[in-house]
């Protein structure tokens, strides 16, 4: 089912957090190691998505 398998890939992400409270929400199989935001490398941060980005400021 459509909603077994959205689940399934909810439960891959993880959200990270940076010192500036800009949030990131990434795919586990997409990072070396689950860690701070500021630990991020470049390649890394092009795979998260930046959810100010998705929700603006005002959410």
């Amino acid at each position: 089912m459509q909603g077994d398998l959205i689940a399934e890939e909810f439960k891959k992400m993880v959200w990270i957090r940076d010192k500036d409270g800009k949030e990131y929400a990434c795919t586990v199989d997409n990072l070396k190691n689950i860690r701070r935001a500021e630990d991020l490398s470049a390649e890394e941060r092009t795979k998260c998505m930046d959810l100010s980005l998705v929700l603006g400021d005002s959410w």
